[in-house]
């Protein structure tokens, strides 16, 4: 097929389309979609394809390949960019620009359903009875914030059941960063306080808190309670330390999101800085896909109906590049968050310089994300020679197994592409009781056989399988021999298998590696290649053993009131409130178990009954 073929593809829909809005997906011969795009006038914007000049080499190069095309009418232009999205976020097209990585960024809590409030770090839906500030631009972000708040105004940040079944205060009370009002070592009224100067701090009225702090800290020393007086010097103290730490912070910005974007050579890196109470709360950069040659306009409108798809976006966003139509993507986030947000590009001010302070961290990201690249294509070289590959590899899947003594057993895979570790990917699988305790061979086995039984069927269905080129497992010539042994009865024989063991005594540096009908070899303890196969082999050892240890400690949370049917976690944590312990619950009337508050009577006839005559 050329590219004359295809635009005569696309001549034969013009006559059935009609000069409303709607949103249309090109097609391959092989029935994949090529892209997706949507138009304020379907006809008027198809029919600029069906022309063989005046396009990039981008857009040639997608009619080219285009084989047929799907439609569907919308009844306004800024349905047609919500549909679009929801569309490339789903489907993933070749020639779209795609955010990789759009997950939810964390916040801080202050909690309002308690005398006593708590503060804490939360993610996700807005549900708990409080108030909250973010988003921070990652975990860390607000794991420093959240130190220096304990430190300064001294919160609680355990839970409520903890703090209610406290006799005496933890550890935090000891090292200074927590005030114990579970015990009753601060009053509600001077706990409150503490509470209302944290708010005012997260809220950027840093100065009034000082001051305050300032009198108070004078007030002790003139009456010669110095040691009242330190603590107040040393909330000083924090609350200058992290006001430091936030690098650059706007006196006339109260709330935006500072978006810069750098182009090179195909790559994009989206740098993205938060601004909150008049403070920087981090930054994150992104690497978007360009949709292969994508231009700055259509990258950043992309990037910011995708990122904004999941979160609230902030009432000023300021660009580095002029978009085609920033009136449609504020009409989508007013839908979307029903929120009114302005879109900007600064010429002069403090507005432009956080923009060129976003923009030179964007540039500079860029520039060691390509020299990361260019090191990885060569290490891939490199790769592809050692394991004697067909061709590069573009895709690297790498298991691992975790178990105490054959219990908790999970399984993990983690994905490396050619732009690094694809977390977005990672997978976890429970690997059942009925597999032999410590069984290493079987449950690695086991993980393998529904890896690709799950692949082949979303490759059959969907026609979207994503295909490893290359296996590393945790382990030696048995577990390579399974691996094998389990990929052959499923047909999948493309895929190369290396199974990476340590040496007798189990130190980096003496790996061997097995692949199937071949001797096993080895790499100099200094070899980059080395390193780099054990980053890869690190990184599914660190993920398993987190997934592992949160599989533990669910596990131990379980007790015979999850077998009652009626008993969700609600009742459960105020039974177990009430009571102490599922023994308890066990040992109770019920009258007893009726006074606990959302148990019926005829709850508490089946709970007493589950335990003294379950048959």
């Amino acid at each position: 097929m050329n590219q004359k073929s295809g635009v005569n593809i696309i001549k034969n829909y013009l006559p059935n389309l009609s000069h409303g809005p709607g949103v249309y997906r090109m097609l391959d011969s092989g029935g994949n979609i090529l892209y997706v795009g949507k138009a304020k006038n379907i006809r008027k914007r198809v029919a600029n394809y069906a022309k063989l000049q005046g396009h990039s080499s981008r857009i040639s190069r997608m009619i080219f390949s285009t084989s047929s095309m799907v439609f569907l009418s919308t009844e306004t232009e800024t349905e047609a960019l919500l549909l679009e999205q929801n569309l490339i976020k789903q489907l993933k097209p070749r020639y779209n620009v795609l955010l990789r990585d759009d997950k939810s960024f964390p916040g801080i809590l202050v909690t309002s359903n308690h005398k006593f409030a708590q503060i804490s770090k939360h993610r996700g839906v807005r549900k708990i009875k409080g108030t909250y500030f973010g988003p921070f631009a990652s975990v860390r972000a607000v794991n420093h914030t959240l130190n220096y708040l304990q430190r300064i105004f001294l919160l609680r940040n355990c839970s409520d059941s903890i703090f209610e079944g406290r006799s005496r205060p933890c550890l935090q009370y000891q090292i200074k960063r927590c005030s114990a009002p579970c015990v009753g070592k601060i009053s509600k009224e001077d706990y409150s306080t503490l509470v209302s100067e944290a708010v005012q701090f997260l809220a950027g009225k840093t100065t009034k808190i000082q001051k305050s702090l300032a009198i108070k800290m004078a007030a002790a020393s003139n009456a010669m309670n110095f040691e009242t007086a330190a603590i107040y010097r040393d909330r000083i103290r924090a609350l200058t330390q992290i006001q430091s730490h936030q690098g650059i912070n706007p006196s006339n910005i109260e709330e935006a999101d500072v978006v810069a974007l750098a182009l090179d050579g195909g790559v994009a890196c989206v740098q993205v800085f938060f601004i909150r109470s008049f403070q920087n709360w981090g930054n994150k950069s992104f690497f978007p896909k360009t949709g292969s040659g994508a231009d700055e306009a259509e990258i950043l409108e992309a990037f910011l109906i995708q990122f904004y798809g999941n979160k609230v976006p902030s009432r000023l966003i300021i660009i580095s590049h002029e978009l085609e139509n920033p009136k449609l993507l504020i009409q989508a986030f007013k839908i979307r968050q029903s929120r009114t947000t302005k879109i900007i590009q600064p010429k002069f001010g403090e507005k432009k310089t956080l923009l060129d302070y976003a923009m030179k961290n964007s540039k500079e990201e860029l520039a060691r994300k390509m020299a990361e690249s260019e090191s990885n294509q060569k290490l891939l070289v490199r790769l592809e020679r050692f394991f004697e590959l067909s061709e590069l590899p573009s895709r690297i899947e790498i298991y691992d197994n975790s178990h105490i003594q054959g219990t908790h057993a999970v399984g993990a895979m983690v994905v490396w592409e050619p732009e690094g570790f694809r977390k977005s990917k990672y997978r976890k699988f429970n690997i059942p009781e009925s597999i032999k305790p410590g069984d290493d061979v079987a449950m690695m086995a086991h993980v393998l056989r529904r890896r690709f039984t799950r692949l082949k069927l979303e490759d059959s269905e969907k026609n979207k399988g994503e295909w490893p080129s290359l296996i590393l497992i945790d382990g030696g010539k048995a577990q390579t021999n399974a691996v094998e042994k389990v990929l052959l009865e499923l047909g999948v024989r493309e895929v190369l298998i290396v199974g990476v063991a340590k040496g007798v005594d189990r130190n980096a540096g003496r790996e061997t590696f097995y692949q199937i009908k071949k001797a096993p070899t080895s790499l100099p303890s200094q070899d980059p290649l080395l390193y780099f196969i054990q980053r890869l082999r690190d990184e599914a050892h660190r993920f398993v053993i987190g997934a592992h240890r949160q599989k533990r400690i669910r596990t131990i949370g379980i007790t015979r009131l999850d077998e009652i049917p009626g008993v969700g976690a609600n009742r459960k944590h105020k039974l177990l409130s009430r009571f102490g312990s599922s023994k308890e619950v066990s040992g109770a009337g019920i009258s007893d178990l009726r006074s606990v508050d959302g148990i019926s009577l005829n709850l508490a006839k089946k709970i007493y009954s589950f335990f003294h005559n379950n048959d």
